[in-house]
């Protein structure tokens, strides 16, 4: 389909909630979820990183996420559940923000409900750094950014200066 602009820090857009997708839209949200691809697999190509991306970092309002550790994987109306306190503090990077890099607390284990492509409800449990990886995904859903989730005001940094 198309590699698409990820919307950068600052703009607004990323702070607006998005919108669950009905059955009647999975043809809209097939090409949505090319786009995704396309565009993280670019950013990889680009910067060397990108495991997931959320559909309002290329300015889609709708609940979609996008995973590739290996395999393709897209999120559709996904849910998080929590049954676990124990979190872990991590630093967040994001593709709205390349080079910046921000502390902050994540769940250790988090599981997502969610709607595949062919509209089967499934599940799936991920520990540690693909439960980072997906709450910090999640947030994008609800426009929260990392950079509202920071533990305090010295919890950033330039990528290359964490050891």
């Amino acid at each position: 389909m198309a590699i698409r602009e990820i919307l950068q820090l600052g703009n607004k857009g990323l702070y607006e909630t998005s919108r669950e997708v009905s059955f009647d839209e999975i043809d809209y949200v097939r090409g949505v979820i090319q786009d995704l691809h396309d565009t993280m697999m670019e950013f990889r190509r680009q910067y060397g990183v990108g495991r997931a991306i959320a559909a309002p970092q290329i300015g889609e309002k709708i609940r979609v996420l996008y995973m590739n550790i290996g395999e393709p994987v897209p999120f559709i109306n996904p849910r998080l559940v929590f049954e676990e306190d124990d979190m872990m503090e991590v630093w967040d990077d994001c593709m709205c923000f390349p080079n910046l890099l921000v502390k902050v607390m994540r769940y250790k284990k988090c599981r997502i409900d969610y709607r595949d492509v062919h509209w089967n409800e499934q599940s799936m449990t991920l520990i540690g750094d693909l439960s980072e990886l997906l709450q910090h995904e999640y947030d994008h859903l609800d426009g929260i950014l990392a950079v509202s989730r920071a533990i305090d005001g010295q919890s950033f940094a330039f990528r290359g200066e964490i050891k």
